[in-house]
């Protein structure tokens, strides 16, 4: 039997939202939705404009950069008076710390008594202690561009003392890192269940600490995470320009290292190359064992897509197989991605054989995004042939203005429109990572400070992204 339509315009508009979370969660993930989603309400709807308030300053910033144009799409469709959707800071308190949290309610809703009950008790709510089974060990496969990370994460997991701490792993999207952090956490849970686990990201510990202000009960937010024997932090990177989260990590990090306890943590980039991390903190996050995860190689991606095809019990022909490895190299997740959208496509039409032309066809969205993605070398050449320079001048030790400027803007773009790290960027142009960092960081002034500079940018991104 079909699912009974709802109707919206018999629903209120609290319940409308009700709806409308029901739908985020499915598509944002449960994570996602409890950190930033959930913590909204409605504060008004009056001229087709609907007003969701947040709690905090930082939130509404957050959930109007990846939230607010969904919610809209959402909610015009469902309700077409829905014109615009507004994010505002609710009516606040002043607290203490002023640049976290600003003000807060006075009174708690039954949802934040809830939270406040959850702080109260000690309960690490929201912190996950139950990983995905399928991210073992024996399920990552192993090759030159990750043993070493994979070596170092388990020995700490083998290891009843502590071994490198902490251990830092880093790496781009998709190449393994939060793999290797639940094949850690089950690891220790399965062979020596006595000892207090707890896998957290860093989005979640910075909410987890608003929430401790606001409540006026940082005591059980340090008890909480003081007293664990293995912490694992995921995407630390989120905790850049965060000085009073940062501050209390920075305490808790003492903490747990002066008792003896194991802190794992993984970021996007190494301790060093991290932006808005204090310096004393990068200095701990590099005191233990450093261990980074490279792109994969095609005997690697190979490897893995066969071993993702055993565990699904997907028959994938060789020629296939070598085929996507060959072409899908950005991260592993699109590579198991393409494989489970073939393997749909030929369950769902009547057996399907799976062949070349078949997976061509499936993917040709895909594979087509693919060829067009934008290089460092493409970047380089369309940003010299603008300013009317070589790409060997570009790449030269040259600093006049006019070849200087150039090389700029071609570092900022090949940040913008790229999944390379700084140390890659700066190898295509000779330089360090630092000297890509200050290109990036001036090139964002200029564009604030300069109309026609902004609009030249622009110029470019459309010509490279087209």
């Amino acid at each position: 039997m079909a699912e009974e339509a709802i109707d919206y315009n018999n629903l209120s508009i609290h319940n409308q939202w009700d709806e409308i979370c029901g739908q985020l969660k499915m598509e944002f993930g449960n994570t996602a939705f409890e950190s930033w989603l959930k913590p909204l309400s409605v504060s008004s709807f009056d001229d087709g404009v609907m007003r969701l308030s947040a709690p905090t300053a930082f939130m509404k910033n957050w959930v109007l950069a990846h939230y607010s144009e969904r919610i809209h799409k959402i909610w015009e469709h469902k309700n077409p008076g829905i014109k615009k959707i507004q994010v505002i800071v609710q009516n606040l308190q002043n607290t203490k710390d002023d640049s976290l949290i600003r003000k807060f309610p006075i009174t708690p809703t039954p949802r934040d008594t809830f939270s406040v009950a959850n702080a109260q008790t000690g309960n690490l709510s929201g912190c996950t202690t139950k990983f995905n089974p399928t991210w073992t060990f024996d399920n990552f496969v192993v090759g030159k561009t990750n043993e070493f990370a994979y070596v170092a994460a388990r020995k700490v997991a083998e290891s009843k003392d502590v071994s490198f701490n902490p251990l830092f792993l880093y790496a781009g999207v998709g190449l393994g890192k939060t793999h290797l952090m639940h094949a850690i956490g089950q690891y220790i849970q399965q062979n020596d269940p006595s000892r207090h686990v707890v896998y957290i990201s860093a989005e979640q510990f910075l909410y987890k600490f608003v929430n401790a202000l606001r409540y006026k009960d940082t005591a059980a937010f340090k008890e909480q995470f003081r007293s664990v024997d293995v912490l694992m932090i995921d995407d630390v990177q989120f905790l850049a320009n965060k000085e009073k989260t940062q501050d209390e990590f920075f305490y808790t990090f003492n903490s747990l290292m002066e008792g003896g306890r194991q802190i794992i943590l993984s970021a996007d980039k190494s301790p060093n190359d991290l932006d808005g991390i204090e310096s004393r903190l990068k200095s701990r996050l590099n005191s233990g064992l450093v261990a980074d995860i490279m792109p994969t190689d095609y005997d690697l991606r190979l490897g893995i897509l066969q071993n993702k095809a055993a565990q699904l019990g997907i028959n994938i022909p060789q020629n296939v197989a070598e085929f996507l490895a060959q072409k899908i190299s950005s991260n592993i997740r699109e590579l198991e991605g393409s494989l489970k959208r073939i393997a749909a496509h030929s369950q769902l039409l009547s057996e399907r054989e799976i062949t070349l032309d078949m997976t061509q066809d499936v993917l040709k969205d895909m594979l087509r995004s693919i060829d067009r993605k934008t290089t460092i070398d493409e970047i380089q050449r369309k940003v010299a042939e603008y300013f009317n320079i070589s790409v060997k001048e570009m790449q030269s030790s040259r600093r006049a203005r006019n070849v200087a400027r150039p090389r700029q803007i071609a570092m900022y773009l090949a940040k913008q429109l790229t999944s390379r790290s700084l140390p890659e960027i700066g190898r295509k142009f000779d330089r360090d990572h630092t000297t890509v960092m200050h290109a990036v960081r001036k090139v964002e002034e200029l564009v604030l400070e300069d109309t026609s500079m902004a609009e030249s940018i622009e110029t470019l991104r459309r010509t490279l992204e087209g």
